[in-house]
């Protein structure tokens, strides 16, 4: 049986040891690039180039990206190119799985919470709080939990989360609550993603052996594999037209992990041909690139991050 505690949650818990206990290496060694594709014409323009390690932009559109970096969130401006920090209250241990709701005015931020009576290494849970900022209001009661998309209406949040040594797919009500277990395979699933219309939930599974794409019905129901290759296939997220889906591919079988600093390439699905294709060459990346929803308002572009180590 695979041990699924030492996958998502080991990864998560050494990308905050390499934060929060060698912030020098990592200041030092890593530089970030912020970036734009476009899905039609393929060009890449970066956005802003950092010596620090960042994370997962969301795209806002008031012309500005959400990412992460260091257990705090930042606005970045398309325009001035202007880094600002979030003000997000006491959670200053957010990590990359952060999101924006579909009206635009609240955001969704996983963080470790250590005062939390878990004896669980890593408490993430999830909050929400004004997209401007402001003091977050917890919805998981139970960590670890890792937000990944909302439903169009608004009203409900599907995220990954390990109860009793399995990582599965939840959802839960923007109120709190009840949490409902969607997934119950052995095996990873993790990334869980809305198509714009609310029929499907499109995620990544290890459930055959092989991390690949997968979707269902939004209640759990009826999952389906969309890609068979030889890639570990992660995050897929629609397009806001329902056009596409896009997603990363790391270049080699890498089991259950999603590590940073790996050969990574990004793909594009068609939603109603299922054609595949590269849309970037590949890339030193992996953790952090595309964790949650990227996409620009009018579906034509995404943002990502590539990243050097000196």
């Amino acid at each position: 049986m695979v041990n699924l505690y030492s996958t998502k949650e080991v990864i998560y818990l050494s990308c905050i040891f390499l934060l929060l206990c060698s912030p020098y290496a990592v200041a030092q060694d890593t530089t970030s690039y912020i970036q734009t594709l476009n899905i039609r014409t393929a060009k890449i323009d970066t956005v802003l180039t950092i010596k620090a390690l960042f994370e997962a932009p969301n795209w806002h559109p008031d012309n500005y990206l959400i990412v992460n970096s260091k257990g705090k969130i930042y606005t970045l401006d398309l325009g001035s190119k202007k880094l600002t920090v979030l003000n997000t209250g006491f959670a200053t241990e957010c990590n990359n799985d952060h999101g924006i709701s579909p009206d635009k005015k609240w955001l969704t931020i996983s963080h470790n919470d250590k005062s939390d009576p878990s004896e669980k290494p890593y408490k993430s849970a999830i909050y929400i709080l004004p997209v401007t900022g402001g003091q977050p209001r917890r919805i998981t009661p139970q960590v670890p939990s890792f937000w990944h998309g909302w439903t169009p209406d608004g009203k409900t949040l599907a995220y990954c989360a390990e109860r009793n040594g399995n990582f599965d797919i939840y959802t839960i009500s923007v109120d709190g609550g009840t949490e409902k277990r969607l997934t119950d395979n052995e095996g990873l699933d993790d990334g869980p993603d809305y198509s714009p219309d609310g029929k499907y939930i499109y995620f990544n599974s290890y459930r055959t052996g092989h991390m690949q794409i997968w979707r269902m019905l939004a209640d759990g129901s009826k999952p389906e594999q969309l890609t068979f290759d030889e890639n570990s296939n992660w995050f897929p997220h629609p397009s806001p037209d329902n056009k596409w889906i896009v997603y990363i591919a790391y270049t080699s079988d890498e089991g259950q992990n999603h590590l940073f600093g790996k050969d990574v390439k990004l793909r594009l699905m068609n939603t109603a041909t299922k054609v595949v294709k590269d849309i970037t060459p590949v890339f030193y990346g992996g953790q952090g690139t595309i964790n949650v929803p990227s996409w620009s308002p009018d579906s034509q572009k995404i943002a990502f991050v590539s990243y050097s180590v000196d």
